[in-house]
């Protein structure tokens, strides 16, 4: 990936990853309607800027300057609401009571329909960067929001799950809140820990959010 360049969130740019998500939502699933798109829009960036200490990394376009892809990852601090809680009313301190257990959330994963010829390479270095901060810290796990076909493609790329309630219909697809555990997570990043050195630097970044943005 080359050396991460690192600047601080704005409300601009968070505001354009929420437009980014929902969109990419949409058109990888076809929606037929766009009609709650602005709605979904807001509503993913009022989630997102209530959150503290979140770390985005995403992909530009060389050409364009367009986002290409992004993934969202947080170290949580067990105040914060969660898409998890919010969405499934799903309390993550009942699910990892252990306070040394490190709970890690990952959200906001698209990727631009084509975004690259060999197809993979976006998603793969976007999870593999995101994966590489939660296995920076042993006894972790991550809690998600998957996609009914996000979830196929890391179970088959080896990243274990496991399924905490039914699915239910969110930014226009099937969506299966899952908790993932820290060996399939460390198996996957060994196997693509290249990706986290390799790529055109200027294509690929890490944005942080500081601090609580209002």
């Amino acid at each position: 990936m080359g050396k991460l360049q690192n600047y601080s969130f704005s409300n601009i740019s968070l505001y354009n990853l929420a437009k980014f998500v929902v969109e990419e939502n949409f058109i990888h699933h076809n929606c037929d309607s766009f009609e709650n798109l602005t709605n979904d829009v807001i509503s993913v960036y009022k989630e997102e800027s209530l959150l503290n200490g979140s770390i985005v990394f995403f992909s530009k376009s060389t050409t364009s300057n367009d986002i290409t892809g992004s993934i969202r990852v947080l170290n949580w601090n067990r105040v914060d609401v969660l898409p998890i809680q919010k969405i499934f009313n799903i309390d993550p301190n009942q699910i990892i009571p252990d306070p040394n257990v490190n709970i890690w959330h990952i959200g906001r994963f698209a990727v631009k329909k084509n975004a690259d010829k060999s197809g993979f390479k976006t998603f793969k270095t976007l999870m593999a960067s995101a994966i590489n901060e939660v296995c920076k810290k042993k006894n972790s796990v991550v809690l998600a929001e998957c996609d009914a076909k996000l979830l196929k493609t890391l179970n088959l790329l080896g990243i274990e799950s496991i399924v905490l309630a039914d699915s239910i219909e969110y930014l226009g697809s099937e969506t299966i809140p899952v908790l993932l555990t820290y060996k399939g997570l460390y198996a996957f990043l060994e196997k693509n820990r290249n990706l986290l050195h390799k790529g055109n630097k200027n294509s690929f970044y890490r944005e942080i959010i500081l601090q609580q943005i209002a």
